[in-house]
């Protein structure tokens, strides 16, 4: 068996096997996401027909449904995340902040392939938005 193929330093930035890397990262994350989402979606169709007639069943049940279309929406949000990185893999703009166009390193993209800022630039946006809550 070969051995798994890491992108590294030595490497051309965002040559085609680092550009190969991330997008079949990304590629089986997606599908992983999907295929959770229809075993929960199918898991909690099974059990919606059961009501109860206590009142803090009803509210627990309420509750937990709350819950699960929070976390759908959140997969939702993060399968457009995945989509936007895949496309910008295809166009050659994968890699670069969005905000400084300096790559954004390979240890951050390996740890969340779909940030779109540098760490500096990241760390720039978080810093306003506290400042921005502070007020």
């Amino acid at each position: 068996m070969a051995k798994k193929y890491t992108p590294n330093e030595k490497e051309k930035y965002m040559c085609a096997k680092h550009k190969t890397y991330f997008k079949k990262k990304l590629v089986e994350w997606k599908q992983e996401i999907i295929e959770n989402n229809t075993k929960s979606l199918y898991l909690s169709d099974s059990g919606s027909e059961i009501s109860s007639p206590d009142i803090v069943d009803q509210a627990s049940s309420q509750t937990e449904k709350n819950v699960e279309m929070r976390t759908i929406n959140r997969q939702r949000k993060l399968l457009n995340k995945i989509e936007k990185a895949i496309k910008k893999i295809e166009n050659d703009t994968y890699g670069y902040c969005e905000e400084t166009g300096e790559p954004i390193g390979l240890k951050r993209l390996i740890a969340r392939p779909i940030a779109t800022l540098s760490i500096e630039a990241q760390e720039k946006h978080e810093k306003n938005e506290k400042i921005f809550a502070d007020i």
